[in-house]
């Protein structure tokens, strides 16, 4: 896999040289279309239990998972600049059945897109409103006729870029001709650009930027973020593989038998908050309930991240989570392992987190008070084991709209949509 994700990282470049197509909605309808077509495909994206069967309903005739993976051949990309023409163009789900009933009801975080499309909802989106967008983005994509196209105007930190356009491609793959025609600027930096205090005259026209964060001081539009169909310089696996190893990992030591203490692991030098959190750390003098260590990169990929693996890494009872210098990547993978999440209060928020509950998916954590809250946190999980357990069972249920979204195999239509 790692040999895999490197090469593509080395050939990525050529699959940014699609020509653009022609603009795929002329300006007298842009605006009423292009807010209707972003709608719906975050309502495509976003779905999970109400939309689709729950992979936890999910069965395959032979009593296992059936993965339908599209490869990412970069080798036949820098050779045609095209998807090979031996690509399937659907996954049919003849292998699948549902177990039991889907609701017909939006799930309450459905409000959320609405929410993200707000400032466009009086004017739509109009032709200079895309275009203001093109000073920040990395990529225009289009998708035309059930094909897409990539126009790059700068380059991304890392394989961002590719592996954020190959994620659409994949959604191509699983929805043929069910993905309206479209155009969107990609942004793929870590902080949002679109401050809203720019933009408080209703007639403004804030640019529509996608990426994968923001906050309440921003209008970026969240869309999921390019691990998890893979993280090449980190030898992260894409999610469906990398849950299940954390699965297995899961699976070697029971919650009870655990560290009973917090667990952090990252680069504490990126933000004062983590610095902050790092005076946390368990020492001869203070304890409070804590292990936190640096992750030195350069180091571990001199060693073949033999130390990095997620599928080792709940072991402790408790998992922190704390973002970066923006939202970060970490947060999903922390809350895939079976112990409770400590989550620190967070600026940013990416495509799902606003639909967690804090005591029902996590714990919170007082971020200008962070060893005192840890400390009370551990010692209180510690006396109280069954509501810890129940908390993270109610997390994974909620994480499953992480599994589904790239790897479901239908979509309906929400009642009253």
């Amino acid at each position: 896999m790692k040999e895999k994700l490197m090469k593509c990282n080395k050939h990525y470049r050529s699959f940014l040289s699609h020509k653009l197509a022609p603009p795929i909605i002329q300006t007298k309808r842009l605006a009423a279309v292009t807010a209707a077509a972003l709608l719906l495909l975050l309502y495509i994206i976003a779905t999970k239990d109400a939309a689709w069967p729950p992979l936890a309903n999910m069965k395959s005739t032979d009593g296992d998972d059936v993965v339908y993976e599209f490869p990412l051949d970069c080798d036949a990309w820098n050779k045609t600049n095209t998807c090979p023409r031996n690509y399937p163009t659907s996954s049919p789900p003849e292998n699948l059945s549902p177990a039991g009933g889907v609701p017909g009801m939006c799930p309450e975080y459905f409000r959320w897109i609405h929410e993200d499309l707000k400032p466009w909802k009086e004017t739509g989106i109009t032709r200079p409103m895309v275009e203001k967008a093109r000073r920040s983005a990395h990529f225009r994509l289009v998708v035309s006729g059930g094909r897409m196209y990539v126009e790059e105007y700068r380059k991304s930190i890392q394989s961002r870029a590719l592996f954020s356009m190959w994620g659409m491609v994949q959604l191509l793959r699983w929805y043929p001709g069910k993905l309206p025609d479209l155009e969107l600027m990609f942004d793929c930096d870590d902080r949002p650009v679109v401050r809203a205090k720019d933009y408080r005259n209703p007639s403004s026209g804030p640019p529509p930027v996608f990426r994968y964060c923001s906050d309440e001081r921003s209008l970026d539009i969240v869309f999921p973020d390019w691990s998890f169909w893979g993280w090449a310089e980190t030898n992260i696996k894409p999610w469906r593989s990398v849950t299940k190893d954390i699965k297995e990992g899961n699976k070697r030591r029971k919650w009870k038998d655990r560290v009973p203490l917090a667990y952090w692991k990252g680069n504490p030098k990126v933000t004062p908050s983590r610095a902050d959190l790092i005076k946390c750390n368990l020492t001869r003098r203070h304890n409070f309930n804590t292990l936190l260590y640096v992750q030195d990169w350069k180091k571990e990929a001199r060693r073949g991240y033999k130390q990095s693996s997620l599928g080792d890494q709940c072991t402790h009872r408790y998992k922190i989570y704390i973002e970066g210098w923006a939202w970060s990547v970490s947060e999903k993978y922390i809350m895939a392992c079976d112990s409770p999440t400590l989550y620190v209060a967070s600026r940013f928020h990416d495509f799902f987190v606003r639909g967690m509950v804090p005591l029902h998916h996590y714990w919170p954590i007082n971020k200008t008070s962070k060893c005192k809250s840890l400390q009370f946190a551990v010692h209180w999980g510690n006396n109280n084991n069954h509501t810890s357990q129940v908390s993270y069972n109610m997390t994974l249920i909620h994480l499953r709209i992480l599994r589904s979204f790239v790897y479901s195999k239908r979509v309906r239509v929400c009642e009253g949509n």
